[in-house]
């Protein structure tokens, strides 16, 4: 889970969290899924359906970092989105 999400205002989240990460951490592999169909109801879900998404991602950025710092790097290329 990432956190709720601010819409961009052109093309799905999704697809503008796969822009930000390939822009800023040139991954060597990236899957962007959308859960928001499991959050339906829940704290967070705004009926958009583009609340809750999983990243799965490897990138030559994150070598010699601990997964808090892999984390904060992810977070910082979100940031606008996270907002």
């Amino acid at each position: 889970y990432i956190g709720r999400m601010n819409t961009p205002a052109t093309g799905s989240v999704a697809d503008q969290i796969a822009i930000r990460l390939n822009e800023l951490l040139a991954p060597s592999r990236l899957e962007v899924v959308n859960d928001s169909h499991h959050h339906a109801g829940h704290g967070g879900d705004d009926g958009t359906g583009e609340t809750h998404f999983t990243v799965r991602i490897e990138s030559p950025r994150f070598a010699g970092l601990n997964r808090v710092q892999r984390q904060r790097l992810v977070n910082q290329a979100l940031a606008e989105l996270l907002a």
